[in-house]
């Protein structure tokens, strides 16, 4: 099965870091993000990888320059400035016709992928996202006046479920993506949403974006302590 990655964002939240390097590249624990994200699909038997290049893509032209393990890695350049949408659709032709995994360049799980493509086989719509709760941040207060009537440290269960970014999807749903200005987390899924075409698989394990230096620094920690396996 095919899998698409996109990796051609600016990374504007972390400038510091990305100013010679697109942000798929940072360094996590002596390896790229995107390394560790392929190295999560290959677990699963997932080999067949599509990279979508965008800013700075010649940066991971050569990294990927040579054979890693038995993967076959496509390297294809999709615009500076091309959307998220716009990306995915540019890789129609080496899509075809089949069932495809996607995802972006920027988040990091222990999601598991077969159960991920069983349930999208099972229930038979166009898309299927990850639905994940997002890492607490904040604790909670009530206050009476000045006086802190409750306080409890927020746990994820308090957080509402959003896309984890971790996709499969039938061709048919790149017929919703207009053009390279198209986000794909917009009208797209907007419009298989309305159709009744989207459907969200629950991963309640670990999952992590990678936005800001705090979500870099907190990646780097996990990863570095081998806590969790991917």
């Amino acid at each position: 099965m095919k899998v698409i990655l996109l990796a051609g964002g600016f990374g504007t939240r972390l400038s510091e870091h990305t100013k010679t390097i697109p942000k798929p590249m940072i360094n996590l624990a002596g390896k790229p993000m995107l390394l560790h994200i392929m190295k999560l699909y290959a677990k699963y038997g997932y080999k067949d990888f599509y990279v979508a290049l965008g800013y700075k893509g010649e940066v991971i032209k050569k990294f990927f320059n040579k054979k890693f393990f038995d993967w076959n890695i496509n390297l294809i350049e999709t615009g500076e400035k091309t959307m998220t949408g716009g990306r995915l659709k540019r890789l129609k032709k080496y899509i075809g016709n089949e069932t495809f995994m996607m995802t972006y360049g920027d988040g990091l799980s222990n999601i598991n992928l077969e159960k991920l493509l069983k349930f999208h086989k099972k229930n038979k719509k166009l898309v299927t996202l990850s639905a994940v709760r997002p890492p607490a941040r904040f604790g909670v207060l009530k206050l009476n006046g000045q006086k802190v009537s409750y306080f409890k440290e927020k746990s994820k269960l308090d957080e509402g479920w959003i896309n984890g970014g971790f996709f499969v999807m039938e061709p048919e749903f790149l017929k919703f993506i207009k053009n390279d200005n198209t986000y794909l987390e917009r009208e797209p899924l907007e419009e298989a949403t309305k159709r009744g075409q989207l459907l969200a698989f629950r991963h309640e394990g670990f999952w992590q974006c990678m936005d800001t230096k705090r979500d870099m620094d907190r990646l780097n920690k996990i990863l570095n302590s081998k806590k969790i396996k991917f």
